[in-house]
């Protein structure tokens, strides 16, 4: 059975094993390691904001860098979409060649 956990209980697990250690904090609170493990991975790369102060030099340095990231694909993707625009436009332009090149 799959235990769901609301996401005030998981800020407050954060913040314990912050304090006192992963280990000891998922002792203490019945939660797997690994679970625990998780959640402040997902809170280092800023899918949990734990509220003011939780970011850090590191945190938002690696946040700068996903956005570069995420900016590039996106001129990536801008770029072959013009590309399949073109080549999407050239095929109809051909289609209706021979089309009208059969109704001849």
């Amino acid at each position: 059975m799959v235990k769901e956990y609301t996401m005030e209980y998981k800020k407050e697990a954060i913040k314990l094993a912050k304090e006192v250690g992963t280990k000891q904090a998922a002792m203490e609170l019945g939660v797997p390691k690994g679970t625990l493990y998780s959640w402040l991975k997902k809170e280092s790369i800023g899918d949990i904001d734990l509220g003011m102060g939780s970011r850090t030099p590191l945190n938002a340095l690696s946040l700068a860098e996903e956005i570069k990231v995420l900016r590039e694909k996106n001129r990536e993707y801008e770029k072959e979409n013009a590309r399949l625009n073109k080549v999407n436009t050239f095929l109809e332009e051909a289609t209706r060649f021979f089309a009208a090149s059969r109704q001849k």
